[in-house]
């Protein structure tokens, strides 16, 4: 099996995997690896450790040394150029009157190409802004547009939780989030209250999906009608992180109730008790030993 090491070129950016040689760099540590745009200066996110070939995407690339401080002050000096780069854009941006919101620059580790990110509602015709920004910075120039969950990414913030968002601090690859995994976790349907600082769906909705969805099946849905102590009575409301039911009574009396306290084993989790379980949707609950 290879042996790798996992290496990020961006902050919070997507982990690659490296041949590191003889090399035997620690998490954290700085190094000069060959890309298909160059050598690039990146920070070591994994360290050594061998894998299955079929989890290789590309054919792997070395690792050329650690960075010397020499490496360390030119990184520097590029990212400091960056921020006159993306002055002299912004302007060129406003000269050329267009529709686009730059967002970051990035220099290439040898200082000869630059990128700059933007983002926009509708494509935009850069070419005469390219040719404008070669000249006035005398470096290859490219321009990427980027979504907004990106552009979230690069700018950073805090989410409603009142902690930096996930995407800049941690997370290194967007995956779908979908509305029904809010619906599984029993949210209000109403896309604004759990949207992101990107107007998407936020990503944390995605964390904790795998819990709701497997820990419902441990339970009666809501409208199933359920043995219970005081009688039967119909699930109106389900709390699967404390494992209460809230059940009403024939009589219009509610009261809550562990799932513990129920004979669950054979019921019917969409219909509930006494249920032959011949339609479609039908399932059994799955009992557990916490029940």
């Amino acid at each position: 099996m290879p042996r790798v090491v996992g290496i990020s070129f961006r902050r919070v950016g997507k982990v690659y995997h490296f041949d590191p040689g003889e090399l035997d760099p620690r998490e954290g540590d700085f190094v000069i690896a060959e890309t298909s745009r160059g050598l690039e200066f990146g920070e070591v996110m994994i360290e050594a450790r061998e894998i299955r070939d079929d989890e290789l995407v590309a054919p792997l690339k070395k690792i050329v040394r650690l960075a010397s401080g020499q490496d360390l002050e030119r990184e520097a000096d590029n990212r400091e150029s960056e921020k006159h780069a993306f002055d002299t854009c912004q302007s060129k941006v406003s000269e050329h009157n267009l529709p686009m919101k730059l967002i970051d620059a990035e220099r290439s580790f040898d200082g000869t190409q630059i990128t700059f990110y933007f983002s926009s509602e509708n494509r935009v015709d850069f070419r005469e802004l390219v040719r404008d920004l070669s000249q006035a910075l005398n470096l290859k120039v490219q321009l990427h547009q980027i979504g907004v969950r990106d552009e979230a990414k690069l700018l950073g913030g805090y989410g409603t939780c009142g902690r930096s968002l996930c995407c800049a601090t941690f997370l290194n690859n967007f995956e779908p989030v979908s509305m029904k995994m809010a619906k599984d976790q029993s949210l209000f349907l109403n896309p604004a209250k759990f949207s992101g600082a990107c107007g998407k769906l936020m990503c944390c909705l995605k964390y904790e999906h795998e819990f709701y969805r497997d820990a419902k099946t441990r339970f009666p849905a809501v409208g199933a009608v359920v043995q219970t102590p005081r009688g039967e009575g119909k699930v109106v409301d389900l709390n699967v992180v404390s494992g209460t039911l809230t059940v009403q009574t024939e009589e219009g009396v509610s009261f809550q109730i562990t799932a513990g306290e129920l004979d669950l084993a054979g019921c019917c989790r969409k219909h509930g008790h006494g249920c032959p379980m011949k339609e479609q949707g039908c399932q059994a609950i799955s009992v557990t030993s916490e029940q």
